[in-house]
C-alpha cells in the first residue's frame, strides 16, 4: 500500500506531528521541482523497510513498506529486496507523477542500485547523494509510526538516543517470542545468532520505581514480584514481566 501525504509548510513549534519543511537547505542545480528518495528502518530487525520520495517544492510525499517477507529464506539470501525496491520506486514514482525534467536525489546505499540503473535507462536526472531534509526527518518519523502500528511502545522510541538499537529490539522480541518473532528480519546474520537463545525464567522483587512489564508494557510495582526471562546474547539480559505475562 502507498501511503501520499501532503505537508504542510507552515512551521508551529506548537502543533504536534508537523514537520518542519526547509527546503533552501536543499541545492537544485536544475532550478526546476526536487525530488528526494531515501529508506529508513533498513537496519532495524523490527518490521520491513521504508522507502519514501518527496517533491521538496510542493511537499508531496509518498511511501511504501517492503515487506517482511523479503528479508527471510531464499529471498533474502538472494537480495530480491533489491529488485523489489525498483517494483516501489516505479509505483511512487506514477504516485506522484514524476516527470523526466525533475531532479532526483536518491540515496547512495545499496538498496538502491537497481533503481539507479533503471533511472539511467531511462534517462532521468539523477544523482547519488547523502539525503537530508526534508525527507530524512520525515521517513524518520514515518518509520517510528509504522514500529508503533507493529506494537513497539512509544516510549521506546521517544527516550532513547538508538530507538532500533539491535539488542535493545531483541529484548524487546524475547519478552513475546511467539507472536514478535514473525515481526522480524530472521534473515539477518545477526537475527541467526541471537534469534533462538536459551532461556531461563526466575522470579525476582522489583526495587526501582516504574520498571515496565515489556510484554504488556503496563508498570511492575515497587516491592512485587515479578517473573525474568534470562538470556545470553553478548552478555546476560533480564527482561521483566509481570508473572501473568510470562
Amino acid at each position: 500500500m502507498i501511503i501520499i501525504i501532503v505537508l504542510s509548510r507552515l512551521v508551529n513549534n506548537k502543533m504536534k506531528n508537523k514537520i518542519i519543511i526547509k527546503p533552501e537547505t536543499i541545492i537544485n542545480i536544475r532550478g526546476d521541482n526536487l525530488i528526494q528518495i531515501d529508506d529508513a528502518g533498513s537496519g532495524s530487525l523490527l518490521g520491513g523497510t521504508l522507502i519514501g520520495i518527496v517533491r521538496v517544492e510542493t511537499n508531496e510525499y509518498a511511501h511504501e513498506i517492503i515487506p517482511l517477507e523479503y528479508y527471510r529464506g531464499t529471498n533474502f539470501e538472494n537480495k530480491v529486496y533489491i529488485q523489489y525496491v525498483l517494483t516501489i520506486i516505479k509505483r511512487l514514482f506514477k504516485s506522484l507523477h514524476v516527470s523526466k525534467e525533475e531532479e532526483i536525489h536518491m540515496c547512495r546505499g545499496y538498496m538502491f542500485d537497481q533503481a539507479k540503473v533503471w533511472l539511467k535507462e531511462e534517462q532521468y536526472h539523477f544523482i547519488s547523494t547523502k539525503i537530508q531534509d526534508p525527507l530524512q526527518s520525515i521517513i524518520e518519523k514515518e518509520f517510528e509510526k509504522y514500529t508503533i502500528s507493529l506494537g513497539l511502545p512509544l516510549n521506546m522510541i521517544t527516550y532513547t538516543k538508538y530507538p532500533f538499537h539491535f539488542h535493545r529490539i531483541l529484548k524487546w522480541i524475547y519478552a513475546d517470542y511467539q507472536i514478535r518473532s514473525l515481526l522480524c528480519k530472521t534473515g539477518w546474520k545477526s537475527w541467526k545468532k541471537y534469534g533462538n537463545l536459551e532461556i531461563s525464567i526466575d522470579r525476582e522483587k522489583i526495587k526501582n520505581n516504574h520498571l515496565i512489564c515489556l510484554k504488556c508494557h503496563e508498570i511492575i510495582l515497587k516491592d512485587s514480584f515479578a517473573a525474568v526471562k534470562k538470556y545470553h546474547s553478548t552478555r546476560l539480559n533480564k527482561v521483566f514481566l509481570h508473572q501473568d505475562c510470562i
